[in-house]
């Protein structure tokens, strides 16, 4: 664990350089001090994420998203004292400052042996047939296809355990045994895994219905096709903290038109525009959910996650977007599967711990 003096930022630090900061280290976490070390806010990945929803440019200052009234305590307590207010108010840092808010340390959960247990569940939808990758997936289903030295699924697996996250439900269809034999019970990869199983096509939200034991807590669900580096931990922190009934991972995407767009009143010509980029954010696969979501489900019918979440906001719930910034590729197509195999190496290294 690195000091705690290496995630303090200025005011006027960048958005883009305060993100460089909370990935560098492990604590997911900044604080803001001036130059006489008054707490000025403190700034998560989801304060940034926020701000990047919002159209704000990576070279704004980070006070235009940081939190200007932020959870502190007075310091001189005791370390058990700091640990009872961190797990009452499930904090993973507390900055410690005097009666003039001068901040004299910043104090984590690593560092008092706090140990969050995550009992939420992750949903992998395993049973699709991937028919835009034949014929690789002729004979084998498209999750268990190696990316590396092992399957697409089995890398998603881990990628959730290295944050913690270790009880799965795998929904499976096609070519199911091969993927139950594979995997079993998951104890020899130190997690729990139990399956649904879908005699008809169900869709990405459909299949939650048949769920033996339904949730009590926000879960994951995501496709079993792609590859991220997402930090999952905060993303269940931002559906969380955002009060949300679900959260919908989202990525932006570009486009460009490849013809002069034309802009006209009546038939006056405004302007021309040569060749424009457009930039949208678009579905990204992976979800959170609150338990709740689950009765807003028809049992036993198709039903896709962009359909639960029009639903939702037409009975306006609370859902949110979570954009990524971290590596993310949908393994649709034979090219895309080339690619995942070529960044394989350099990106997806287990051994090492998060964010390292």
């Amino acid at each position: 664990m690195k000091s705690w003096k290496d995630v303090l930022i200025q005011p006027q630090t960048t958005i883009l350089e305060a993100m460089k900061i909370i990935d560098a280290t492990t604590m997911q976490f900044a604080a803001v001090v001036d130059r006489n070390m008054i707490l000025l806010g403190t700034v998560t990945d989801g304060d940034i994420r926020r701000g990047i929803l919002k159209g704000l440019p990576l070279d704004s200052a980070i006070s235009k998203v940081m939190n200007t009234h932020p959870i502190s305590e007075r310091d001189g307590n005791k370390s058990f004292y700091y640990k009872k207010r961190m797990r009452e108010r499930k904090l993973k840092q507390l900055p410690l400052v005097t009666s003039d808010n001068l901040l004299k340390r910043i104090v984590f959960s690593e560092e008092l042996e706090l140990t969050i247990k995550k009992v939420n569940k992750v949903v992998l939808m395993v049973g699709g047939l991937g028919t835009r990758l034949r014929p690789l997936t002729d004979t084998i289903p498209k999750p268990m296809l190696n990316v590396g030295d092992k399957p697409i699924v089995e890398t998603i697996i881990e990628s959730f355990k290295n944050y913690g996250f270790t009880n799965f439900v795998l929904s499976v269809n096609y070519k199911k045994e091969m993927i139950m034999d594979y995997f079993q019970d998951g104890a020899h990869l130190g997690v729990k895994i139990e399956y649904i199983e879908e005699t008809k096509r169900l869709g990405t939200a459909g299949a939650l219905s048949l769920l033996f034991e339904k949730p009590t807590e926000p879960f994951f669900v995501m496709n079993g096709d792609l590859l991220t580096k997402i930090n999952f931990e905060q993303l269940l922190d931002f559906h969380t903290e955002s009060g949300s009934t679900a959260t919908m991972c989202v990525r932006e995407y570009e486009y460009q038109i490849p013809y002069g767009v034309i802009e006209t009143d009546n038939h006056q010509l405004l302007s021309i525009v040569e060749k424009p980029v457009h930039k949208s954010f678009v579905n990204a696969g992976i979800y959170v959910l609150n338990p709740a979501a689950l009765e807003h489900i028809p049992n036993g019918d198709f039903y896709d996650m962009p359909e639960l979440y029009k639903k939702l906001m037409n009975e306006q719930k609370k859902v949110s977007a979570f954009p990524l910034r971290e590596y993310w590729l949908d393994i649709g197509r034979l090219d895309d599967y080339e690619k995942a195999n070529i960044d394989y190496g350099e990106s997806f290294h287990f051994g090492a711990k998060k964010n390292e």
